[in-house]
């Protein structure tokens, strides 16, 4: 008798993820050979904030260890309170980074970055936010359908918009948005010259998560026809022309 098959909810891109037993089944795609072949690397030098890849099923989806534990976005965010625990996520976040960097993609690598990156040094999560954190024994980073080339920065910009989070939205406005970004900064390690050059980028991920639901919307797109419909796009204007009003705040919040 098969295991039974529990659909996994929660995300804006979810439909057809299910938790069988201890793994973890989704749609496989062009990009799950490089995926596989990064998470294989990630265990193998020594990170354990990620799935574990099992290989691919009888019904051609890919198979994931599952990660027990609560997601932090948008009901259960107190578990990033207080600071110290906002303070963890940076740590992993470079820990992640750094094992990111020593990854070499197979020659045939096919990715499915959906935004182009500001430059291409190393392969990141591009996702790297509260809805695809899993908050347990382990804190485990999912989600990885959309990595691809990009820089540290360009995954910290995004990180940061949602783990602060830099929100224009008055219920997720924080007085304490610059402690909370300086508290990430520090746990990661940010040099000044890296404070100095994620400031302006804050603005510029925002924004371009607002073009990429545009632009996809217009093609007629989905799921992104959806989330334009309703009113992701506009989330995402709000919260970037938010973040470039305060950019003087951010600074001096990292530099001070």
């Amino acid at each position: 008798m098969s295991a039974e098959e529990i659909p996994l909810t929660g995300g804006n891109v979810s439909a057809g993820v299910v938790r069988v037993g201890d793994t973890v089944r989704r749609q496989a795609g062009p990009w799950t050979p490089a995926v596989h072949a990064l998470l294989d690397h990630l265990r193998s030098v020594g990170f354990r904030g990620a799935p574990r890849p099992l290989g691919i099923d009888e019904q051609g989806r890919e198979v994931l260890t599952y990660a027990a534990g609560e997601v932090p976005w948008p009901h259960r965010f107190d578990l990033l309170e207080p600071r110290d625990r906002l303070a963890r996520v940076g740590r992993l976040a470079r820990e992640l980074h750094d094992a990111l960097a020593t990854f070499a993609p197979p020659p045939d690598a096919r990715w499915n970055a959906l935004i182009p990156a500001d430059r291409d040094e190393m392969i990141v999560h591009h996702d790297l936010a509260p809805w695809n954190l899993v908050v347990g024994d382990r804190w485990v980073v999912i989600d990885w359908d959309n990595a691809g080339p990009g820089s540290r920065l360009w995954d910290l910009a995004y990180a940061v918009h949602g783990f602060v989070p830099l929100s224009a939205h008055p219920d997720w406005q924080r007085a304490d948005a610059g402690q909370r970004l300086r508290t990430f900064a520090d746990a990661y390690g940010l040099d000044e010259r890296q404070r100095r050059d994620l400031v302006p980028l804050l603005t510029v991920r925002a924004r371009a998560m607002h073009d990429f639901l545009r632009d996809r919307a217009a093609l007629g797109v989905e799921p992104w026809v959806t989330h334009w419909r309703t009113g992701h796009g506009d989330a995402w204007r709000a919260d970037a022309d938010y973040t470039e009003r305060h950019t003087d705040q951010w600074m001096t919040a990292l530099l001070d």
